[in-house]
């Protein structure tokens, strides 16, 4: 039986000043087919993806669907052509419900929400979504919204669907439910393009495979006729190993502790409650938690950027062997004293990076206070930019480049770069390779491993479960704001850890604490 092209790019190339994003790219997507785009960061993904969906328009080469071109020079113009993007940054309307957000901007308002309703709750049915269309956003998980984004273009009736990096918030229970909707969709005829940085996932879920290179098409394969070792070569252009090392803690001492802590919002709900754990020198600790269990808080209480109602947090000293109660200080001495926080949130430039400011400035971020004098000092920013630039092959004209012209993956190899390289006695880092290609995704797990041979102690928040039993030493589970238990990283298994991360408060009394 032959395939029938749903879109077909033909030599198309973007260019961004004297950045190459795409260059002459050919590849088909088909109906009825799942296609995984993969790359490094910086290869030019999401830009292509970006020019299927009228974001960007190209400079050369052309844009063929259902066999005949298409001029796709807005979003309006993508849906005309029955395609749509769900992007990794939801664009949603926080205090609408499901189905308001689902139809704004149809008909120029003019529609008929209750015969909306209901041709959303078909949707729902025939593709296996769960989704309550009154359900107001700001109430959702990340999951739910998620599906709102789907239905929203399936509701304008796109059948080619472009998803960024649809898996990387979501708990691997959500995941699976996530392959089950896509896999009836793709029998349903539409045309689905993944873009993702998960080999198993592109394994498990896709058809075929299309490899980006620096910008360029290297090729395509069939899932069923590859592994994840050709793809990775074909990715990056040479062989890498695939094997986290992990080496055992050399005496390990204990370097943070937190006793009882807990914290509430505004309107006195808690967000952690009774937290209590050892952290040691030498040591990787993992966090695992469905998003928004407690994670962002744990670490930003340990650096005194969110109010503690109660608890301890002691902190001892390396150097000079004296106990430090973290809670008494202000963010700045706690970093002074070594604890770090490297946070990497969905909006990559929302926390530590300035957008308009080069690489170089950036790095004057952590060390400005340090000067002796009215006039900055650039020599030693510079150096450690370019030494960044160079250990983490961040794809960048120079260090004189603003941070909003990178690749999302490049600026969090510059954020989480910026923080390792300041030595620190405790390192606390969240999500470090969300969105990073494998290559790099291996580059930060070296680096931290280099962090733990010299005694730094770290806590390791991390999305997936593959990658924290096989780095980290021991993994605390956070369910609702509560340890739901530590185990040792070593024996833990996937199954184990998703039964604590979906654990409730009540049913977590009792779990001990290592």
């Amino acid at each position: 039986m032959t395939k029938q092209a749903a879109i077909e790019l033909q030599n198309i190339t973007k260019t961004f000043g004297k950045v190459v994003a795409n260059k002459d790219v050919s590849l088909t997507a088909y109906r009825g087919e799942i296609l995984s785009i993969l790359g490094e960061n910086g290869s030019g993904k999401t830009t292509l993806m970006n020019m299927i969906s009228g974001i960007y328009f190209p400079d050369e080469g052309q844009i063929f669907v259902d066999g005949k071109e298409a001029v796709i020079a807005s979003p309006k113009d993508a849906f005309s052509y029955k395609i749509g993007m769900i992007h990794q940054h939801f664009k949603l309307v926080d205090v609408f419900t499901a189905a308001e957000n689902i139809v704004l901007g149809i008909d120029d308002g003019k529609y008929n929400l209750k015969k909306s309703t209901e041709k959303i709750r078909e949707i729902c049915d025939k593709f296996g979504f769960e989704l309550d269309p009154e359900k107001k956003i700001y109430t959702m998980s990340v999951s739910e919204k998620q599906t709102v984004e789907i239905v929203k273009v399936l509701y304008r009736g796109a059948d080619i669907l472009v998803l960024d990096e649809p898996t990387a918030v979501l708990t691997p229970q959500e995941i699976q439910k996530l392959f089950d909707v896509l896999r009836r969709m793709r029998e349903a005829g539409k045309a689905i393009i993944i873009i993702t940085h998960k080999l198993n996932e592109v394994m498990a879920l896709s058809d075929r495979v299309a490899v980006l290179r620096k910008g360029e098409y290297i090729g395509s394969v069939n899932t069923a006729e590859t592994s994840e070792q050709e793809l990775t070569e074909m990715m990056v252009g040479k062989k890498i190993s695939l094997n986290i090392e992990r080496t055992e803690p050399k005496d390990p001492v204990d370097r943070l502790m937190v006793k009882g802590l807990e914290c509430t919002d505004r309107t006195g709900i808690k967000l952690l409650s009774n937290v209590s754990f050892t952290l040691r020198g030498g040591e990787i600790l993992g966090v695992a938690g469905i998003a928004g269990s407690g994670q962002r808080e744990l670490l930003e209480s340990i650096a005194g950027l969110q109010k503690v109602s109660s608890g301890e947090i002691t902190y001892i000293n390396p150097k000079t062997g004296k106990t430090e109660n973290l809670r008494d200080k202000t963010p700045r001495q706690i970093r002074d004293l070594g604890v770090r926080l490297s946070f990497v949130p969905e909006d990559r430039l929302g926390m530590g990076l300035v957008a308009n400011m080069d690489i170089t400035d950036n790095m004057m971020l952590r060390s400005y206070r340090k000067g002796k004098s009215f006039f900055l000092e650039r020599k030693a920013p510079k150096t450690l930019a370019e030494k960044i630039v160079e250990d983490l092959e961040v794809v960048t004209p120079s260090v004189s480049t603003p941070v909003r012209q990178l690749s999302g993956g490049n600026i969090q190899k510059v954020l989480v770069g910026r923080e390792i390289a300041a030595s620190p006695k405790v390192l606390m880092v969240a999500y470090p390779v969300r969105g990073l290609d494998i290559n790099s995704s291996y580059t930060i797990y070296n680096l931290l491993n280099e962090q733990k041979a010299k005694g730094v102690a770290i806590i390791f928040v991390g999305e997936d479960l593959d990658v924290l039993t096989e780095l980290c030493d021991r993994i605390m589970v956070i369910g609702s704001g509560k340890i739901t238990g530590i185990v040792d990283g070593r024996t833990a298994t996937k199954e184990e850890l998703g039964i604590l991360m979906t654990k409730t408060m009540d049913e977590s009394e009792g779990s001990g604490n290592e």
